[in-house]
Order: structure tokens, then C-alpha cells, then sequence
């Protein structure tokens, strides 16, 4: 039976004999169906079609698909002792990308920052001997593939290491969730925050959506919440959700001048 992975959000689906009837994902209001309807590819028809690339990403490693898929994020590895993180996930694991992984201390854990990017995320657990795959469990309903390596975690934190510390601060989904990497940014630290705060284009501030695609902002006291969220913590650097889409330096000055600007902007 074949696994399937939606075409225009990259979710994955358990074995079937035939392509889901629908994706919840891409029916709830932040995401959208295909204009020329709902489609699903095979995992056999996805890797034959694209491959990953593993490549720096200002001093992270990165791995994306080519040519680009669905919404075309790329995940991270986070280096942490005895293996590495992967924050974020993609809709495809080939042997060649789990290779490289393996090489560079193999995976201890996946973390994930919202229904849009759990890909597959059940493919790379398994490959790494059924490492845990961290999920806030307020978007537990959004999980199309379930699995016994998901951790639904509460609360606003969940601390993976002395240096990784998964913080929820909602806003785009109610479990929404940023990484903080005490030893990112040659010590200075990291957020990771997928877009759940954007990376604008010109690298200097970020942004806050409910939806992307179907351009809803999102409202003062989501921003609020997620500013709250992420101040008592030290960050010299942002990476977004796509290559190059970070805030190399000061961002957290950044954020605050963004969550500043973003809310006159609206009111």
C-alpha cells in the first residue's frame, strides 16, 4: 500500500489503496486546495520527481527539495552532543539525505513548528531508529499521519537540552512553536522560528500572518503573546523557513522593532 503526500502542503498520509478523499490541512482556512483540485503523489512518484540537497545555511546545515514542493521549506539540523535536532521537516527522506545525515551525528529528535511543515516526518523518525518527533499538542488534531513517535507535548516549553528549548507562542496555529538554541550564533544564540515569525525579504525584520497565501493578519494579541513569549531569551539570529531567510546578526533588536512596527501598522 502506498503512502501518500498532498501536492500543495506536502503533509503525508498513511498506506491506502487510493489517495485520500480530501487534506484537513489544506481545507482549513490558513492553507488552500489546488485550483485545479486536490492531488497526491505517491512517495515512490515524489522521490522520482525531486531530490534533496543538504547545504550550510548560515552555520546550520540545511536540507530542501529540488525542484521546490508544496510550500518549499527547508529543515534545519541543530547540533546538540551526542546527535542533532531537525527543526522542521520536509515531505521526502531518500537514502542519500539520510547518508549525509547519518555523517554528521545522525538525528536524536524532530521538532516541528506547525501543522504546514510536519512532511515526513514519520519517514525520518523511523530511518533514525523511531527517534521522538516533537508536536505542540493543541494542533494534534491537524496530524494526518499518525505515529508512536509522537510526543504531544504541553504547556509554553519543552526543553529537548541545556541548549534547545522548544517555546509555544502560538499566533499562526494555537500550538505554534519556536526553537531557541542557547549555542547558536557562536554562543550569542538562535531562534529558529520558522514563519511563525516571517523573515521579511529584506533580512531586517520579521512579520506575523494567521495565513500566508490567503493574506489574513494576524491580531495585536496574538503578537503580543508571541513578544512575550520570546524575551526573556538571548538571540543574536533568526532563521526563517527557507534558504537564506534569516537575520544574521541582531535580531534581537529586530524582532522588537518588527513587533513594534507590525502593530502600528494595524492598529
Amino acid at each position: 500500500m502506498p503512502l501518500w503526500t498532498c501536492a500543495t502542503c506536502g503533509a503525508q498520509f498513511p498506506d491506502s489503496g487510493k489517495p485520500p478523499a480530501a487534506c484537513p490541512i489544506c481545507e482549513d482556512e490558513r492553507q488552500f486546495v489546488g485550483w485545479d483540485g486536490q492531488a497526491f503523489l505517491t512517495r515512490e512518484e515524489l522521490a522520482r520527481k525531486h531530490r534533496l540537497v543538504g547545504r550550510d545555511d548560515l552555520g546550520l546545515t540545511g536540507i530542501g527539495m529540488e525542484p521546490s514542493f508544496a510550500i518549499g521549506q527547508r529543515a534545519l539540523l541543530v547540533p546538540d552532543g551526542d546527535g542533532c535536532v531537525m527543526w522542521d521537516c520536509i515531505p521526502l527522506a531518500t537514502d542519500e539525505a539520510i547518508h549525509h545525515v547519518a555523517a554528521l551525528g545522525g538525528l536524536k529528535a524532530i521538532a516541528i513548528s506547525h501543522p504546514h511543515y510536519y512532511g515526513a516526518a514519520a519517514d525520518w523518525s523511523d530511518r533514525f531508529g523511531g527517534v521522538p518527533v516533537y508536536l505542540h499538542a493543541d494542533d494534534r488534531a491537524f496530524v494526518t499521519r499518525p505515529y508512536p513517535a509522537i510526543v504531544h507535548w504541553t504547556g509554553d516549553s519543552h526543553r529537548l537540552s541545556g541548549d534547545v528549548l522548544l517555546l509555544r507562542t502560538g499566533g499562526h496555529f494555537a500550538g505554534a512553536t519556536v526553537l531557541h538554541y542557547a549555542r547558536g550564533a557562536d554562543g550569542k544564540g538562535a531562534l529558529l522560528t520558522g514563519d511563525i515569525a516571517q523573515v521579511t525579504m529584506d533580512r531586517r525584520f520579521v512579520s506575523f500572518m494567521y495565513s500566508y497565501p490567503n493574506y489574513v493578519p494576524l491580531n495585536a494579541a496574538a503578537v503580543r503573546r508571541i513578544a512575550s513569549a520570546v524575551e526573556p531569551f538571548a538571540f543574536d539570529r533568526i532563521y526563517g523557513a527557507w534558504w537564506g531567510r534569516n537575520i544574521a546578526s541582531g535580531a534581537k533588536a529586530a524582532f522588537a522593532a518588527s513587533v513594534a512596527r507590525y502593530l502600528a501598522a494595524i492598529a
